[in-house]
């Protein structure tokens, strides 16, 4: 396996107080999710700081460190650095001070998270299924159509196991004892008796026969009694028959506890559910449409989306559509890939239109941390247009009563999700995608007038009309310390050369200095990376440590303006060097020519691995 993110997993690992004060780790689409044995030993600030990660919250239960669409690849190295620990005295200490409530929050996550992507797969299959029959090349009389379709609703239909499995992990119980009280509440003989009509008793009590296929509560319920009567079991019986008896007893206490009690508890509180969400529909469902297209973002935020994910499933299990989170979060994903793209457009600053764009096609997709934490957020502007937007688009969905009719990803990718029996379903939502996306589009422009005025630079110092001409170049080092390689940096962006060909030092002084005679193009807000052009026409990026963004300016003091004319060998940037080590930062500093592609190649010309203020350290070759 590679190990692109070791080094990042053992940052990670040690900053949340390590290995013994980590309980579980799962992850969602986009995020490590750790239950902590204590909250007060992570180092939120250093987790934040460190290249690779997004943002870090604590949320429903939960440390959340969001890392982007490969999370699954740092969930890998993290779990390396994972060993299983005694903590149930710290554990117990930490529950009873944890409200019911956080309980709760923390269970339904936790429980839900993991089986989410399986559940979006299916729902994506079902999608498939609705283009084939839409544009005719299948027929839903058709084997084909038979066959894909159980594919597809074999996951709704077997739910309780996935659940059952999730929650035991959870709940920390047996997962195979729970795997097994699934199938007691989905054996075929069950539903046989249900189908025979007669009465049933076990030992005299009666059994309120119900349909436990695709549904969430009853399992949920019986994984939660057995967390609690498997341990008691565990505890009285002797050890040299406890593999034997421990199972025996807890499949017969708890099964019998769940076809008796918990499970028809767990049936009528599901009908309830039901006739709500048939309410909802008749007097409400444009307001949480609406509700949840506007403030989706927040909700993504904190994390607490994934816990209304069970309203959902249970919804679509009992009714075969659902509005809950599908058009909403469609909507919204969308209004924040448009916003991100549009300031992709706008911005002259190289970072962010990389960033901007990059994590605008991931949103439209229905990823949208990436543009959500790096662009819409720290800028604001793109953040407020994205949710009047989707504030928009979501009102039309509302009063159109737009529904999904599987579950699935929130981009682009899911909308043959909305084809149902009723095609205006696909017409509407299609219709608030595009009122979406315009009005966003709009807003972010007319703002970005405002607020990107200060980086949309005209460069006059350079003679009017004066013609270029391309020819080879030599780069002097503006900083002094140990080059790197790009594309050993740790930073996908940069070492993916998609910003343009270079190299990084790591310095071993706090300046920068002019490495030619040319202008400031731009010089970023904070202070930490700055734009150059030379006079010869080359282009580069100097961007001082990674993710110093998020200092703000601290430790960085400017001596040059955007658009000053600058002499080679001058001062340009100052910075504190070792007080951006203190605070957690990586301060490999890459040098980017950011208009490569006017050349044939940028090579490093020098051949040692230290190097000087204004000694050659890369040839533009034309």
């Amino acid at each position: 396996m590679s190990k692109k993110y070791e080094k990042l997993a053992q940052d990670i690992v040690e900053k949340v107080g390590g290995n013994e004060n980590v309980s579980t780790l799962t992850h969602c689409m986009t995020r490590l999710r750790f239950a902590l044995n204590d909250n007060n030993k992570t180092d939120i600030k250093a987790i934040k700081a460190l290249d690779g990660v997004i943002d870090a919250l604590e949320s429903g239960g939960q440390f959340q460190v969001v890392i982007g669409t490969h999370v699954e690849e740092v969930y890998n190295e993290v779990s390396k650095h994972l060993h299983p620990v005694d903590n149930s005295n710290v554990e117990s200490a930490i529950a009873r001070k944890t409200n019911v409530l956080g309980k709760l929050i923390d269970f339904v996550s936790g429980t839900f998270s993991p089986i989410v992507p399986a559940i979006a797969g299916a729902g994506m299959i079902k999608a498939l299924l609705a283009l084939l029959i839409l544009f005719g090349w299948i027929s839903r009389e058709s084997q084909t159509y038979y066959v894909l379709s159980f594919m597809s609703d074999a996951i709704f239909y077997f739910l309780p196991f996935l659940l059952a499995y999730s929650a035991a992990n959870k709940l920390k119980c047996s997962p195979v004892l729970a795997l097994v009280l699934a199938g007691i509440l989905l054996h075929p003989n069950l539903t046989q008796l249900r189908t025979d009509g007669d009465e049933v008793s076990v030992f005299g009590i009666p059994l309120t026969l119900a349909t436990y296929s695709s549904s969430v509560v009853p399992i949920l319920l019986t994984v939660w009694a057995q967390s609690y009567i498997e341990p008691i079991f565990k505890k009285i019986t002797p050890n040299a028959v406890k593999i034997i008896f421990v199972p025996m007893f807890t499949i017969l206490v708890v099964g019998l506890f769940s076809l008796t009690v918990l499970g028809p508890l767990g049936s009528v509180f599901g009908t309830y559910l039901a006739m709500g969400f048939d309410f909802l529909g008749s007097h409400g469902s444009w307001l949480i449409i609406f509700m949840i297209a506007t403030f989706w973002p927040i909700l993504v935020m904190f994390g607490l989306h994934h816990n209304i994910v069970p309203l959902s499933l249970t919804q679509i299990t009992t009714l075969g559509y659902e509005n809950i989170i599908g058009p909403g979060a469609i909507i919204s994903n969308i209004s924040l890939g448009v916003s991100a793209l549009v300031v992709g457009g706008r911005t002259k600053d190289p970072a962010n239109k990389l960033i901007a764009n990059s994590s605008g096609i991931t949103g439209l997709m229905g990823i949208t941390e990436a543009a959500l934490y790096g662009v819409n957020l720290p800028k604001k502007y793109p953040l407020i247009a994205a949710m009047i937007g989707s504030a928009c688009g979501g009102l039309y969905a509302g009063l159109m009563n737009v529904s999904r009719y599987a579950i699935g990803a929130s981009g682009i990718p899911a909308i043959p999700l909305y084809v149902g029996d009723n095609i205006w379903n696909l017409y509407n939502i299609l219709i608030a995608l595009v009122i979406t996306a315009v009005v966003t589009a709009v807003i972010t422009y007319f703002l970005s007038l405002k607020y990107e005025k200060e980086l949309i630079i005209e460069v006059t110092n350079i003679k009017e009309n004066e013609t270029i001409t391309i020819k080879d170049s030599v780069i002097m080092s503006p900083i002094k310390g140990a080059l790197i390689p790009l594309q050993d940096i740790q930073d996908a962006a940069f070492a993916s050369e998609a910003m343009g060909k270079g190299i990084a030092i790591e310095p071993s002084e706090g300046k920068v200095i002019a490495p030619f005679d040319g202008v400031i193009v731009s010089l970023f807000p904070k202070k930490h990376a700055m734009g150059l052009i030379s006079d010869e026409g080359v282009e580069i990026l100097i961007h001082v440590g990674l993710n110093t963004v998020k200092l703000n300016g601290k430790y960085f003091e400017a001596f040059v303006e955007e658009g000053q004319r600058i002499t080679k060998g001058q001062t340009l940037l100052t910075f504190d060097l070792d007080k951006i080590k203190q605070e957690g930062y990586i301060t490999q500093t890459p040098i980017i020519v950011t208009n490569s592609y006017n050349y044939s190649d940028v090579v490093s010309e020098s051949s040692h691995e230290n190097i000087d203020f204004n000694n050659a350290l890369l040839v533009v070759k034309a």
